[in-house]
């Protein structure tokens, strides 16, 4: 098979990407493979929404004050160009979407209507309702349809194929039949999405998100940045772990600890239930900590987001979706009653190494959206600058994607990185399972939430990263496939994803463990302070290989704003 640009991922990301390359040039070949069929990509489960300084609420905001707010959340980490450049496109890339019929909630003068969000200066959150990311990603395969962009669904990529220089292609399976298949290209954009899985029943991330492209990079010898930094989301539902949107504190909701009081106001006296999320996160768990939180009858602790005082009218029209989700996960009506809620693993802030234009090291490959660090997030991610990421990077690697393929040709070989997988895939078939899949799924995540939780320290993390080694080891030797067939093998693609997960783990635990500050989302207990003089870098770590890595710092762009303490 060949195409001339390959998007690997079909969730914002990888769509406007599409939607970039063909308008682009559409005389190319242009294609998307994905696991899933588009619309079940994970984009659609984004609720609270797009940030961008329209100026719709307030007047006086603008994009320097949301670069600003960016880099401040980041914790400085941020490179600050690609900060600046992502927050200036955002007025246009919102523009562009509302062109193509996304449909977003409106204020009464008709403009696009937007909500406070964490960290955020001014009220610059766009909105759906509760679901933004669910519009977004419908509109943008409409878009794709409409364009001629063709989808390879249900397809699942194995690796990247190149020569040490340039792309050549990667290696997938169709999932309907079971073969294996080398699909040559010029270029490849991975926009496979974030890792959070690897917390398993820890997440708000959906089953899918196991870090395909990530691992692949890692075993192609690409860098991976800033793995350390994964950023738990305050409010995911006590059973579940399923998120609750931000915008439901953005609507004015309230944390509540077992005393009745407030809490936030002891954390962040300003901003309250609207700090950043690393810090609200922390909080949770501090009060937890301290014995102020709940606990239920099977040992689950918590604390309460109350909505009841916003009334039912309210919540029925900016968040029927976290309504419905309550009433159903946890047999709570937010109208009446407050919402049990725990912090969640949520959200990559690292990903694979690229510049502004979404360039790896390798000629021909891209990267774009939470697979990606090019770092605009740094150390925390905003909420609402996720959607932002994702659309503002697609379209430049897009973009960059065509370019490079009009100037080049298909490279030669591939033939025996194929013969590799094939070989791989029919050992794994053929060997004999003596442990199962779901234990070791849930082992992994206990390891993961318990030594590299909210909170770390030295001796709990040596600790869990000689577990998780031995995880690795069983895993490799004692793991197979009992599902022998070829059509639909849903137990090799499971089988296939564990061992993405514990690639991606293995590299986090790795990066955990070299960083001794506090740093937004990362948090030691035994360094709980910020230390710009030793750790004001990039980690980017390459994957050796007999299985080590090698451990790198890059220099952080503060070209525009010199790092200041960060308080709310």
């Amino acid at each position: 098979m060949k195409v001339d640009v390959l998007i690997v991922g079909a969730g914002g990301a990888g769509l406007y990407a599409a939607l970039s390359a063909v308008k682009e040039n559409k005389d190319l070949n242009i294609a998307v493979l994905t696991k899933v069929y588009p619309t079940r990509s994970h984009t659609g489960a984004a609720q609270g929404g797009i940030n961008a300084a329209l100026a719709n609420v307030d007047p006086t905001d603008n994009e320097e004050l949301h670069t600003f707010d960016t880099i401040k959340g980041s914790d400085y980490l941020a490179d600050q160009e690609a900060v600046k450049y992502m927050c200036f496109e955002a007025p246009k890339i919102i523009r562009a979407m509302e062109h193509m019929g996304v449909p977003f909630s409106r204020l009464g003068n008709g403009k696009i209507a937007q909500r406070p969000f964490g960290g955020a200066s001014r009220d610059r959150t766009c909105y759906s309702a509760d679901k933004m990311g669910h519009v977004m990603l419908h509109t943008l395969f409409e878009q794709c349809i409409r364009e001629g962009v063709k989808f390879l669904n249900e397809w699942f990529m194995l690796n990247i194929v190149h020569d040490g220089k340039r792309a050549i292609g990667v290696t997938a399976i169709n999932i309907a039949t079971g073969e294996v298949k080398l699909i040559k290209t010029k270029s490849i954009i991975l926009a496979t999405g974030g890792h959070s899985r690897i917390y398993w029943g820890y997440t708000s991330n959906a089953l899918g998100c196991t870090g395909d492209g990530t691992a692949a990079a890692l075993r192609a010898g690409l860098p991976v940045k800033d793995m350390e930094f994964l950023q738990f989301h305050p409010t995911g539902l006590r059973k579940s772990a399923i998120l609750v949107t931000e915008a439901a504190r953005g609507e004015g909701g309230h944390l509540i600890n077992n005393k009745g009081e407030r809490f936030m106001k002891r954390y962040a006296p300003e901003k309250m239930e609207l700090g950043p999320r690393d810090l609200v996160s922390r909080s949770i768990m501090q009060e937890i900590r301290e014995g102020r939180g709940f606990k239920d009858d099977e040992g689950r602790e918590y604390v309460h987001l109350d909505l009841t005082h916003l009334g039912a009218e309210k919540i029925k029209e900016r968040l029927p979706q976290i309504r419905e989700l309550a009433i159903d996960f946890e047999g709570i009506d937010p109208i009446k009653e407050p919402i049990p809620i725990k912090p969640t693993a949520h959200y990559a802030m690292g990903g694979i190494h690229t510049n502004i234009k979404c360039e790896t090291p390798i000629e021909g490959v891209y990267a774009a959206g939470e697979a990606q660090c090019v770092s605009v997030h740094g150390a925390n991610r905003l909420g609402g600058n996720s959607l932002l990421d994702i659309v503002v990077f697609g379209n430049v690697a897009g973009k960059e994607a065509v370019r490079y393929a009009e100037g080049t040709d298909f490279a030669q070989g591939g033939e025996g990185k194929l013969e590799d997988d094939v070989k791989f895939i029919t050992e794994l078939m053929n060997r004999e399972s003596k442990e199962t899949l779901g234990d070791m799924r849930n082992e992994l995540g206990e390891i993961m939430f318990k030594h590299f939780g909210v909170f770390k320290n030295e001796s709990e993390m040596q600790e869990g990263y000689e577990k998780l080694k031995n995880l690795i080891d069983r895993a490799h030797k004692h793991l197979g496939v009992e599902d022998k067939s070829k059509v639909f093998n849903l137990d090799l693609q499971s089988t296939l994803e564990f061992f993405n997960l514990l690639e991606i783990a293995d590299v986090l635990a790795y990066a955990s463990l070299q960083r001794k500050e506090s740093r937004g989302s990362f948090y030691r207990d035994d360094y709980p302070k910020r230390n710009d003089e030793e750790f004001l870098y990039h980690s980017m770590i390459t994957k050796n290989a007999d299985g080590s890595f090698n451990y790198e710092k890059g220099e952080v762009d503060i070209s525009l704003y010199e790092p200041a303490e960060r308080k709310y």
